[in-house]
């Protein structure tokens, strides 16, 4: 067995773990294993060891282990250009990281190009970061109502990235988005699919999971350091 394969499993029972304490079931939970900087070696021994979802940052990076991995869910989970969007639509699985009404409208533009409908989350700065990217509640729900209105895009649900503290210290982020979550379910907009929750990464993924997250994007806990 792999050293990947072993972190995999690893990370996988502190999922089932951290559900359980929840009450949760933890094939809720979707683990996308995060391939920032990994190689194609390490891509290959994660597939074989069952990792099906894989996130990539960068736009260039997620076209090429896409092409090279084309049967496995790609997530585009980092800050997506308006000029990158052409490359992602269409290949991603799931674009995590809409942090304005403007890329929001771009995506559905290329989108409907490309004659697909692109499923996304709406990235929200729950934690006031100036530092972070994202939208306030305003903006996020400004950016659900106009949706109505884009055929070729589904917004699936909130992305977040609590500060780096330890786990306990940032839970109130991951609830707090869970609440954002809820309040903009409760618009009952047409077109939107709010039942996902992308947070949580290696540091604070466990934490995440008890406060409802549906996906988890952990990268240094399955391939190392």
């Amino acid at each position: 067995m792999s050293a990947v394969a072993q972190r995999y499993g690893a990370v996988l029972r502190q999922i089932a773990d951290a559900a359980d304490v929840a009450g949760r079931d933890p094939s809720d939970v979707t683990l996308v294993a995060v391939t920032k900087t990994v190689g194609v070696t390490e891509v290959t021994q994660a597939i074989a060891a069952g990792v099906t979802h894989f996130g990539e940052n960068r736009a260039q990076e997620f076209v090429a282990k896409q092409a090279l991995f084309p049967h496995a869910d790609w997530h585009f989970i980092g800050t997506l250009q308006s000029n990158k969007v052409k490359h992602v639509v269409g290949k991603a699985s799931l674009i995590h990281s809409i942090d304005s009404l403007h890329l929001l409208q771009t995506v559905d533009r290329r989108a409907g190009e490309a004659g697909v409908v692109q499923p996304v989350l709406l990235e929200v700065n729950v934690s006031g970061e100036p530092s972070k990217h994202g939208m306030s509640y305003e903006a996020a729900e400004e950016a659900v109502q106009a949706a109505v209105e884009m055929p070729a895009v589904l917004v699936r649900g909130l992305m977040t990235m609590a500060p780096w503290a330890k786990p306990e210290s940032v839970r109130w982020v991951f609830r707090e988005t869970a609440d954002w979550l809820g309040r903009l379910r409760a618009l009952r907009c047409d077109a939107v699919d709010l039942t996902e929750l992308s947070m949580g990464m290696t540091n604070d993924f466990k934490v995440a999971v008890e406060e409802g997250a549906t996906i988890v994007r952990v990268g240094r806990a399955i391939f190392g350091r």
